[in-house]
């Protein structure tokens, strides 16, 4: 570990020594998580651990160490020690891989945070699935495959078409539909690597077959003030692109979501919290509405990614990045609604796979007072991959638009969509796609 860094920079705070700071573990991709730093330091002065801090966290932070998260039990011991040096009064994160890392640090140092099983049952897809079926809360059937052989035969036994998956991947990395033995053996292969390859030593090995699930996927953002806590903050619409893979490739969150009444949907979502013991935090909890009713898919240990906390914001008021480091921090959060209206994020695809080879935007669209940003994600001479194919790396730009309802929001989404140019080179010759 190199030594700690203090940074001179505007955190949010008025006078950095007058508050005691937090341990954020992990900076990620500033297209993304930027907004969610930025607004973390608005309540306590941030401590970044990253194995290698970038320079565009540097404005938002205390301080900064950069210490190799690859090894969790040798970061462990390094991190307490650091904790206690620096008097933190919280440890969190946002990212998918540091959720057990997290949890076991604030528990070793006695501060508020989850339980290190309840992490480690969220992080392990297989673990999530076993304790939700024994507390009898909706959900897909699952079983773990030891190899291709066998992911067969359950998956003959569950009826195609199934889902295969890694067991350790957030969202829907590596996830693919699978219609017959022949997919479910290519599907079981790919989720074996992307187990392996995906996250390195943070991985849960293994492969899941499971039972696919028809209906409309949501996710709903939860917070967890205490045990038996559980708030239900806004849910989110998604769009999937196309099978075999559930890419996402749009978000929407509406303040007035009927869903946030529906008493079934909360009952779903509590018992789902309570059976992987989650006692405290911010979670992504995700869901299929099918015509039994909301079924659990995944749920995650931290804030959703792919900026839906700043559509959460945007449409309700909440805030859920501060509520993130208030919680760390042993504080209670206020969750009442600010706001009644609507934000959606739409992702931009390659129609077809090449390398990157002009990206424009057509007309006056940057001047829309609801055009809150339009980012271009890759650059020309990028080589990206298209749908079914594709993963979050291949997405060439994002937008996020606001409105008075959801409706708004999607017409506005399609409306930037049309102003959006992208050529990509084809692999015989050269074409030009336009959304």
């Amino acid at each position: 570990m190199k030594d700690i860094t203090t940074i001179d920079a505007q955190s949010g705070q008025d006078d950095l020594s007058a508050s005691r700071p937090i341990l954020l573990l992990g900076a990620g991709a500033p297209e993304f998580r930027e907004y969610v730093l930025r607004q973390i330091a608005r309540v306590r002065p941030v401590v970044l651990v990253d194995p290698t801090p970038p320079k565009w966290a540097r404005p938002y932070l205390a301080a900064q160490a950069a210490v190799d998260l690859s090894d969790p039990e040798a970061a462990e011991a390094v991190l307490l020690s650091a904790a206690v040096q620096l008097g933190a009064v919280g440890v969190t994160t946002y990212m998918e891989h540091f959720v057990e890392l997290t949890a076991r640090l604030a528990h070793q140092l006695g501060l508020s945070g989850n339980s290190p099983a309840a992490a480690a049952a969220c992080r392990d897809k297989a673990t999530t699935r076993r304790l939700l079926a024994e507390h009898g809360v909706p959900s897909a059937r699952s079983y773990l495959a030891q190899d291709a052989d066998q992911a067969v035969t359950i998956a003959r036994r569950l009826g195609y078409p199934v889902v295969v998956k890694p067991r350790g991947r957030a969202g829907s990395a590596g996830v693919l539909r699978a219609n017959s033995d022949e997919d479910v053996r290519a599907a079981f292969h790919r989720a074996l690597v992307d187990s392996v390859l995906g996250l390195g030593t943070w991985s849960v090995p293994g492969t899941l077959v499971e039972e696919y699930l028809r209906g409309p996927e949501i996710s709903v953002e939860t917070v967890v003030l205490g045990p038996e806590q559980v708030r239900i903050v806004a849910v989110t619409r998604k769009s999937l692109g196309p099978e075999p893979q559930f890419q996402e490739i749009g978000h929407s969150v509406d303040a007035a979501d009927p869903l946030l009444t529906d008493p079934v949907l909360a009952a779903v979502v509590t018992a789902a919290v309570r059976a992987l013991g989650l006692s405290r935090g911010v979670l992504h909890v995700e869901l299929r509405l099918t015509t039994d009713g909301p079924r659990v898919i995944e749920v995650n240990g931290r804030p959703a990614g792919d900026l839906i906390p700043l559509l959460v914001e945007r449409a309700t008021g909440v805030n859920l990045p501060q509520t993130l480091a208030t919680l760390a921090a042993g504080g209670i959060p206020d969750l009442a609604p600010t706001r009644s209206e609507a934000a959606a994020i739409g992702f931009l695809y390659p129609e077809h796979s090449g390398y990157i080879q002009r990206l424009d935007v057509h007309g006056a669209i940057h001047d829309q007072l609801w055009l809150e940003r339009l980012v271009w994600t890759r650059d020309v001479g990028t080589q990206v991959t298209a749908p079914p194919r594709a993963s979050i790396d291949d997405r060439i730009a994002h937008w996020v638009v606001t409105g008075s309802t959801a409706a708004d929001c999607a017409e506005r989404l399609a409306l930037v969509a049309d102003h959006l140019s992208v050529r990509v080179s084809h692999p015989v010759h050269t074409t030009s796609c336009t959304r």
